[in-house]
């Protein structure tokens, strides 16, 4: 049997009938940027959060930098973020000019909560916590640390889609959540896509000049801005998307379930959840000491994987300039070493599972490894 590491035709098939009349829609109304698809998104994705506003951007980078911008950190202000992270919630920090600052990450994969207060500096403007794997940070601890220091809190909610903290939704404690709808994710479109949620009116108002070109009104610029305008046909399909995302959710649920329970072999470190939390399981990591022939012993036997992420950020050719030498981070750089997703996607069906478990049961018997 052949199990892919993911599986985006499966989604798309399971809302095949919405997905093309929404496409069908769009296409013949002859308005293709800004008009009643990325409105009517944007208010239901916000009521889907909890947040008064949401503003419909071009990716989920654009999301952070535009988010990020919006806040008024820039040059000479530094942001606390977890090492363990995709480089892409680095980026929107140095975009705006300002220095990343790196915390090692606890068992979840998240932020350890206990360790951002020994980072904090008279440059330090916020904290930027990534919702990694689907998972949740330690919210409560986070939130307090951030009042006691007068620091904003910024959610990087790119892989937490409907993920929750005592019930409250991801990107809704701090000042801006940052959302992307790549294809992959939870809630994924058909193209790029991204989102900021916010509670104040002014950063909403901000951010939507800024996706504009700094246009406030047609040819008037307020200031030197972008284009990073999320478009009428993926925000058209993200509203049917989200129309099933409890569905969905509930889905990834069974599964993770299904893998927690059949998994048993003692050389494989599974996820947790934390307590308190929904965690949503965009990825499905392990971790294994012997990565690399745990990995060619599941592509041999027809499982696909990923690893996320194999370099972390502060070791990566990009961020050389900021000094990082191999062992400054090093729960950041073991699990860099040791994590795999295996494969988890909407329409996976039992067999596959099964077959995974099987092959990943096996390894380390005799000849399997």
């Amino acid at each position: 049997m052949q199990v892919s590491a993911n599986r985006l035709d499966r989604g798309f098939e399971k809302y095949q009938a919405e997905f093309e009349k929404k496409a069908v829609d769009v296409l013949r109304s002859g308005r293709y940027v800004l008009g009643k698809e990325v409105s009517a998104f944007e208010e239901e994705f916000a009521d889907f959060t909890g947040a008064k506003y949401c503003v419909g951007v071009g990716s989920g980078l654009d999301a952070l930098s535009l988010g990020i911008r919006a806040l008024g950190i820039g040059q000479g202000d530094e942001v606390i973020v977890q090492g363990n992270t995709y480089i892409a919630s680095v980026m929107g920090i140095t975009i705006n000019g300002a220095m990343p600052v790196f915390v090692e990450p606890d068992m979840f994969y998240q932020i350890d909560a206990t360790k951002i207060e020994e980072k904090i500096t008279p440059k330090t403007r916020a904290v930027m916590v990534v919702h990694l794997y689907g998972q949740v940070a330690c919210m409560d601890s986070i939130v307090e640390l951030c009042k006691k220091h007068n620091l904003m809190l910024i959610e990087d909610c790119a892989q937490s889609h409907g993920a929750c903290f005592d019930r409250k939704m991801t990107g809704t404690f701090g000042e801006v959540g940052c959302f992307s709808f790549y294809p992959s994710k939870n809630l994924g479109g058909f193209g790029e896509g991204g989102a900021v949620i916010t509670n104040n009116r002014e950063v909403a108002d901000f951010i939507r000049i800024l996706r504009n070109y700094g246009s406030e009104k047609r040819y008037y610029n307020k200031v030197i801005g972008t284009n990073s305008r999320l478009d009428e046909l993926q925000a058209g399909l993200l509203r049917v998307r989200l129309r099933h995302m409890e569905e969905i959710t509930q889905e990834r649920e069974r599964q993770a379930e299904y893998y927690g329970a059949g998994i048993q072999n003692a050389q494989i470190i599974l996820p947790n959840g934390r307590k308190r939390t929904r965690t949503v399981w965009h990825q499905y990591v392990l971790r294994v000491q012997e990565r690399k022939f745990f990995q060619q012993y599941l592509e041999q036997n027809g499982v696909g994987t990923i690893i996320h992420y194999p370099i972390p950020p502060h070791m990566a050719e990009a961020y050389g300039y900021l000094g990082y030498h191999k062992g400054d981070l090093p729960i950041t750089e073991k699990y860099a070493e040791e994590v795999l997703s295996i494969p988890m996607y909407s329409g996976m069906t039992r067999e596959e599972q099964d077959w995974v478990i099987e092959m990943i049961n096996r390894f380390g018997e005799s000849g399997n490894q």
